[in-house]
């Protein structure tokens, strides 16, 4: 089930468009409908929100516009969510203090 901060592949036409990043997913006014705010990973990156079943959500065919799309969650990818913070980590070991900066020569 994709959720939010999953990066997904955007499939337009049958062929992968692109990546993005589903920013929030909320209920829509239409029963069963949820509005969907998704990060395009393109240049520059744009977000837009899509109203969406949530079978949609979860990979199932759907069309915009006569449009042919797909979602499909990028498989190794762990979500935002799921990712420990460093700060966190850091505080598990007990290994608090400063770091070591180690200064760049360069040879010339």
């Amino acid at each position: 089930m994709n959720r939010e901060g999953d990066v997904i592949l955007v499939y337009y036409q049958d062929k992968p468009a692109g990546h993005a990043r589903i920013e929030h997913i909320g209920p829509d006014v239409k029963k069963d409908w949820y509005q969907v705010t998704i990060l395009l990973l393109t240049m520059p990156a744009q977000t837009v929100t899509w109203i969406l079943r949530e079978a949609y959500i979860n990979g199932e065919p759907f069309t915009m516009g006569g449009q042919p799309m797909r979602l499909e969650r990028v498989a190794g990818a762990a979500s935002v969510k799921e990712q420990t913070p460093p700060d966190a980590a850091q505080a598990k070991d007990g290994n608090r203090g400063p770091g070591k900066v180690i200064p760049l020569k360069r040879d010339s």
